[in-house]
C-alpha cells in the first residue's frame, strides 16, 4: 500500500532510479547514473535508509591493483611485450639504443631479451638485437591472459572481479602468468555499499514522491518572502568523507605558554618582563648568590663578550647588596664574609633564570600586596637529552604580601598545577641560596612511570629582600614549561618541540 511522503528532488530521484532496477546497486554506480558526487550520494542514501525506504548493504571485496613494479611499466606493456613490438616495427636495434626505443629503462628492456630468445623470436648478433620467427614478418603474437590484466589496470579499470571478467579475462591464466612477477600485481581490500529498495520503497508510486525543495543556505531571499517555511535544510552530515584541511594554528609550545599567562592572570597576577641579555647583578648578586658559587662558572652560564659590562642600579642599592654580601648588612645575616666584587656584577650573560625578572620587580616596588609572574626564555648549559635543552621557557612568579606563608606557596602552586590539567604532583625539600625554605616541584610521568622535577620554590631569604627595601615575606617560584608541554601532547623527548615535524604539527589537535 502506498504512501504520501515528502523527499528531497536528488531523494525522489535515486527512488526512480532504484524502483526501474532489478538487483542491488552499487553506490559509485547510482553517483555515476545521476551524475553526481559519491558524498552527496552516500548522505542521501543514509537518509532514505533512516527513513526505511532503502537498505544499504556493505561488503569487503578483494580488488587486484597494479603493483609497484607494475606502476612504472609504460603504458601497462610488460618488458618482453614493448620489446616485442618495437624489433616488429624497427627491426634489428643496436642493444644500445633498447632503452631510447622501447622506453623502458635499460635493465628492464635487459631483462626481456632471456625470454624472447628462448621463445626463438629474437637473437643477439654483434651488438644488435634482430626479430626471429613471426616477428620478422612484423607480426606481434597476441597478448596473454596476464598482459591484459595489467593494461586494462594500467589504463584506469576497476580491479573488481566482475569488471575483471567483464573485459574478457580469464583471472586465473592472468594470475598464472604473473606468477614469477613479483610487485606487477597487488591485492587489496575494499569496502563497498550496494543499495536497494525496502518493501516500504517499492510500494512508493510515483504520484506518492512529493518533492520538496531543499536548501544549503538561509539566504536573505528566503526570509523576505517569507518562503524559507516551504523548504527543507540540507543536514550536514559530518561523518562523509572529506579533503583534510590543515587551517594555520598556534604552535603546541606556544600554546602552553599562553595558558600558563592566562592561568596566572585568571589568578589575580600582573605580568612584567626584562631583557634577555641581563647583568650578573640581576641574575645572580641580587638573589645572595655568591661570587664564587659553581652556577656562575662558563660551564653552566653563557656569558656575553660585548658588551663588556652591564649599568648597574642605584648607587644606594648596588651598596646595600654588597653589604650583605659581605658581612649581612642590615639582615642579621653573617653574609658570604669575603669581599664583594662590582667587576664581577658587571658581567653580561643570557638570563639563566627569569627570576632575574622577578627580582627587578620587586626592587621597582617592594610595597605589599602585590602579585607578579613573568614567562620568557632562558638560557643554561645543560647537557641535552630528553628532559633537557640549553634554551627553554620558565614561568616566575612573586607573591609579596605581610600574611604571605609556605602554605600559601604550596597552595598557589597546586592551583597553577591544576588549571594546567595535572593532577598528580608532589613536592619535596630542596635547596636554593635566594630561598629558605624550598621546595622543588615533581609531576609523575605515567609513560616513563617517573617524577619528573618542574622547578623550585621557595620564601626569598631577607638577604635577598631587605636590601631591596622590602621588610615581608615574598614567596618565589621558577617552573619549567616545555616539560609541561611533553606531559600534555604526550612526547618522549623536549627536542620534539623544536623538531619541524609538519604531520606531527597537523594533527596535533588544538583542545586537550
Amino acid at each position: 500500500m502506498s504512501e504520501l511522503a515528502t523527499f528531497t528532488a536528488l531523494e525522489a530521484k535515486i527512488v526512480r532510479l532504484l524502483c526501474t532496477q532489478p538487483h542491488d546497486v552499487e553506490i559509485d554506480e547510482v553517483a555515476s547514473l545521476l551524475g553526481e558526487s559519491h558524498p552527496q550520494i552516500a548522505g542521501t542514501l543514509r537518509a532514505l535508509s533512516q527513513r526505511g525506504f532503502a537498505g544499504i548493504r556493505e561488503e569487503n571485496v578483494i580488488e587486484y591493483v597494479l603493483g609497484p613494479k607494475g606502476k612504472t611499466l609504460p603504458g601497462g606493456k610488460l618488458p618482453e611485450r614493448a620489446v616485442m613490438e618495437a624489433l616488429a616495427a624497427h627491426g634489428r636495434i643496436p642493444l644500445r639504443d633498447l632503452e631510447r626505443v622501447t622506453g623502458l629503462p635499460q635493465k628492464e628492456a635487459g631483462r626481456a631479451l632471456k625470454p624472447l630468445e628462448n621463445w626463438g623470436l629474437a637473437a643477439r648478433e654483434g651488438g644488435e638485437l634482430v626479430p626471429r620467427g613471426t616477428l620478422c614478418e612484423g607480426h606481434v603474437p597476441p597478448d596473454g591472459a596476464h598482459e591484459r590484466l595489467v593494461a586494462h589496470l594500467a589504463s584506469g579499470g576497476s580491479g573488481a572481479l566482475s569488471a575483471i571478467a567483464a573485459a574478457g579475462i580469464d583471472l586465473a591464466q592472468a594470475l598464472a602468468g604473473l606468477e614469477n612477477r613479483g610487485g606487477v600485481v597487488a591485492t587489496k581490500e575494499r569496502r563497498r555499499w550496494w543499495v536497494s529498495l525496502t518493501d516500504r520503497g517499492k510500494a512508493l508510486r510515483d504520484e506518492d514522491l512529493v518533492v520538496r525543495e531543499t536548501v544549503t543556505a538561509l539566504d536573505t531571499a528566503l526570509l523576505t518572502d517569507g518562503s524559507w517555511r516551504g523548504v527543507d535544510f540540507r543536514p550536514y552530515d559530518v561523518s562523509l568523507s572529506s579533503r583534510r584541511l590543515y587551517p594555520g594554528k598556534e604552535h603546541p609550545l606556544r600554546r602552553v605558554l599562553d595558558d600558563a599567562r592566562r592561568v596566572f592572570l585568571e589568578l589575580g597576577f600582573t605580568e612584567v618582563a626584562s631583557p634577555l641579555v641581563e647583568s650578573a647583578f640581576w641574575d645572580f648578586d641580587a638573589l645572595f648568590q655568591p661570587q664564587d658559587h659553581p652556577a656562575r662558572e662558563m660551564q653552566d652560564t653563557f656569558y656575553v663578550r660585548r658588551p663588556e659590562g652591564a649599568r648597574l642600579p642605584a648607587e644606594d642599592l648596588v651598596r646595600r647588596v654588597q653589604r650583605t654580601h659581605e658581612d649581612g648588612g642590615e639582615t642579621g645575616s653573617a653574609g658570604w664574609d669575603y669581599r664583594w666584587d662590582e667587576t664581577t656584577a658587571r658581567r653580561v650573560v643570557l638570563r639563566t633564570h627569569t627570576t632575574a625578572g622577578t627580582v627587578r620587580a620587586l626592587a621597582r616596588d617592594p610595597r605589599p600586596p602585590r602579585k607578579v609572574f613573568l614567562v620568557g626564555t632562558v638560557f643554561r648549559r645543560e647537557a641535552v637529552d630528553y628532559k633537557h635543552l640549553p634554551l627553554f621557557y620558565q614561568v616566575d612568579g612573586i607573591i609579596i604580601d605581610e600574611h604571605a606563608s609556605f602554605a600559601s606557596l604550596l597552595g598557589t602552586l597546586e592551583a597553577f598545577y591544576r588549571k594546567m590539567g595535572f593532577e598528580r604532583f608532589e613536592f619535596r625539600p630542596g635547596f636554593f641560596p635566594y630561598t629558605e625554605p624550598s621546595v622543588e616541584v615533581f609531576v609523575w610521568h605515567e609513560e616513563k612511570k617517573d617524577w619528573v622535577e618542574m622547578g623550585g620554590a621557595g620564601i626569598f631569604r631577607e638577604e635577598v629582600t631587605v636590601p631591596l627595601g622590602c621588610t615581608v615575606p615574598v614567596l618565589a617560584w621558577g617552573l619549567g614549561l616545555e616539560r609541561l608541554a611533553m606531559f600534555r601532547y604526550g612526547l618522549d623527548s623536549i627536542r620534539d618541540l623544536y623538531l619541524s615535524d609538519l604531520a606531527w604539527l597537523r594533527e596535533v589537535p588544538l583542545c586537550r
